[in-house]
C-alpha cells in the first residue's frame, strides 16, 4: 500500500490555462464574499497565493497574450522569447521559487520616450521585465477582489471597465474629461482601508 503512494518531491504540476483561470475565479469569488461579509477582516497570508501555480499560469496567460507581450524589458526577453527558448513551465518555476524563498527582486525598467498626444511632448514609459509583468499580474489577481469590495459601486474609477467620460448633470452627452494625474492619486480612504485589511 505505502509503496504505491506518490513522493512528495516538491514538483509543481502546472494547470492547463483554462483550469488555471477557473481556480483563480474561484478563490477570487471566496476573497471578495469574506471582505464583503467582513469589512474589518485581515488578510494575513495572501502571498501564498502569489506564486500558486494556477494565479501564475493566469498571470502568464494575461501577459503574453497582451498588446506588450512583444515588447522586452531591459532583458531584452519577451514573452515569445521566454516560450520558445525557456519553456513556459520551467520559467513559471523559476519565479515560483525565488517567490517561494523570498529572493525574488524586480529588476529595473526598461525607460523609453513616448509621444504625449499631438502636443509634441514626451514622457517616460517604464517596462517591466516579463518576469516583473507576470508577478505583478498575479498580485493583482490576489489583491483586486480584496480592494474592489471596499470601493463603493458608484465610484468612477473604481472597476477595471471604468470609462474615461462623464456626464454633466445639465447635458445629456457624454463629455470628454481630462483625467491627467487622476489615476495616480487614487482615493485616500477607501485605498488605504484596503491596505490596512493586508
Amino acid at each position: 500500500m505505502f509503496e504505491d503512494a506518490p513522493v512528495n518531491t516538491g514538483a509543481v504540476g502546472w494547470p492547463d490555462p483554462d483550469s488555471a483561470h477557473f481556480a483563480v475565479r474561484r478563490m477570487q469569488t471566496k476573497l471578495h464574499r469574506w471582505a464583503t461579509e467582513d469589512p474589518g477582516r485581515r488578510f494575513g497570508d495572501l502571498f501564498n497565493l502569489v506564486y500558486d501555480p494556477a494565479f501564475l499560469v493566469a498571470a502568464w496567460e494575461r501577459v503574453s497574450t497582451n498588446k506588450g507581450a512583444k515588447t522586452a524589458g531591459i532583458d531584452k526577453a519577451t514573452a515569445a522569447l521566454i516560450k520558445t527558448w525557456v519553456g513556459v513551465d520551467a520559467f513559471l518555476e523559476q519565479i515560483r521559487d525565488s517567490l517561494k524563498s523570498g529572493v525574488f527582486r524586480p529588476i529595473e525598467v526598461r525607460q523609453v520616450m513616448i509621444p504625449k498626444g499631438n502636443s509634441g511632448k514626451f514622457r517616460k514609459l517604464g517596462i517591466p521585465t516579463v518576469a516583473d509583468r507576470v508577478v505583478q499580474a498575479s498580485m493583482k489577481l490576489v489583491l483586486e477582489p480584496i480592494f474592489e469590495a471596499d470601493f463603493k459601486p458608484a465610484r468612477m474609477g473604481s472597476a477595471p471597465t471604468a470609462a474615461h467620460t462623464t456626464r454633466s448633470p445639465r447635458s445629456t452627452s457624454s463629455e470628454p474629461v481630462d483625467t491627467t494625474g487622476f489615476w495616480s492619486a487614487p482615493s485616500k480612504p477607501a485605498s488605504m482601508k484596503s491596505i490596512t485589511r493586508l
